[in-house]
């Protein structure tokens, strides 16, 4: 691979993303998600799509696997209502919600010239696929249903059979739209990442039912109000369980994280400039390693200069190793580009370490929900 190609896959590096509770979220308007999506039909280049919500990031606390699966996505725009409140008490700036249903909704109502985006179904049951096929082919100038497939309740083994993804890939499908509960639904799409052919892939939870109109969705004003929970719960009762579950987690992460978080935000802004020092990033290659010396505040208006070095050390080829023992503080915003640094590193087969953790940062990391940065030990500097 020549350096310009490298540096044409190291997109990720690009993207405005912020490190929210330990996921990836993207800071991003419905414009500019549909011109990726558009994008990365016209390249036929696999394109993951997380549409993160409360019960996205309930599930990310406690499950490595499903972590991972947004992790590895190519796009995480914020889904949730909850997730838009998080980020207004920690001063990011995600001011909307992206829900899954309104990009599938916003591709279906596009019209034009250009040929509508092919889709296939995987997911729901034989009556809700093609009814919601049919709606689609009869009723949208922008997509167009090229098949389905109903497995069943079965395991994420027996979702990944040959006869599934065969069918799948010879539809000629652009987007692939999967409904097959959101845990299952993740690890089906990580799993098969590089046996499925079509370019855009996302786990879309209702949104086939809504197509097909056998659930309902909640009214415009009770979805800006954040209350679209209580109106899936009137349609379908048996979500309850998992609504009162994430709340009480939310509930938790609120006080023992997001609170914390959010005072040690504010410290920051009172004391600006005072003692601050210089932020910079010294890279120093060698033989077997890229270690990155950060000195400095790590925070959001510095992400400009550390895109480049990133990007840089990518494309070394080699192990990174960032030292933050001259760095006093980290922000969600350098979270979300060490994350896509680990993105773009074991893409490559490459790892990413952390060494210089005073307790201070180590705290930072795991309130950030980010300690599995440090899964592999924590080297200090004396």
């Amino acid at each position: 691979m020549d350096r310009n190609t490298a540096a044409a896959t190291c997109d990720d590096l690009s993207r405005e993303v912020y490190c929210i509770l330990g996921i990836p979220i993207d800071a991003i308007e419905m414009p500019a998600v549909l011109g990726r999506i558009d994008a990365a039909a016209v390249k036929a280049a696999p394109f993951l799509i997380s549409t993160s919500n409360l019960n996205f990031l309930v599930n990310s606390q406690s499950d490595p696997e499903f972590r991972e699966s947004l992790l590895q996505s190519d796009l995480c725009p914020p889904d949730g209502v909850p997730i838009v409140w998080i980020a207004r008490l920690l001063g990011i700036p995600i001011k909307n919600r992206i829900a899954g249903s309104d990009i599938f909704e916003a591709l279906k109502s596009r019209g034009g010239s250009g040929r509508p985006l092919r889709i296939f179904l995987f997911g729901a049951t034989e009556p809700v696929a093609a009814a919601a096929a049919e709606r689609l082919n009869y009723g949208s100038a922008g997509l167009r249903c090229v098949g389905w497939a109903c497995p069943g309740f079965v395991n994420v083994d027996e979702l990944s059979a040959d006869r599934f993804i065969d069918q799948i890939n010879a539809s000629d499908a652009d987007f692939l739209v999967a409904a097959l509960g959101a845990g299952k639904g993740q690890a089906w799409l990580l799993r098969n990442h590089f046996r499925l052919r079509p370019p855009i892939r996302a786990h879309l939870g209702a949104t086939i039912n809504f197509q097909a109109g056998t659930v309902q969705r909640a009214p415009n004003v009770m979805q800006k109000l954040g209350l679209e929970w209580l109106w899936r719960i009137k349609e379908e009762p048996s979500l309850f369980r998992r609504y009162w579950h994430d709340g009480g987690v939310l509930l938790y992460l609120l006080i023992t994280r997001v609170l914390p978080l959010a005072v040690a935000a504010q410290w920051r802004k009172l004391r600006a400039d005072r003692g601050r020092h210089e932020f910079v990033i010294v890279p120093v290659q060698n033989e077997a390693t890229v270690t990155l010396r950060v000195s400095g505040e790590a925070t959001a208006g510095q992400a400009s200069k550390a895109i480049a070095c990133f990007r840089d050390a990518v494309l070394s080829e080699k192990p990174v190793m960032v030292d933050l023992s001259r760095t006093g503080a980290v922000d969600a915003r350098f979270f979300g580009l060490f994350l896509m640094l680990r993105k773009q590193l074991k893409a490559r087969g490459s790892s990413l370490r952390f060494v210089g953790i005073s307790p201070g940062l180590e705290r930072q990391f795991r309130l950030n929900g980010v300690g599995y940065l440090l899964a592999s030990g924590i080297q200090r500097t004396s």
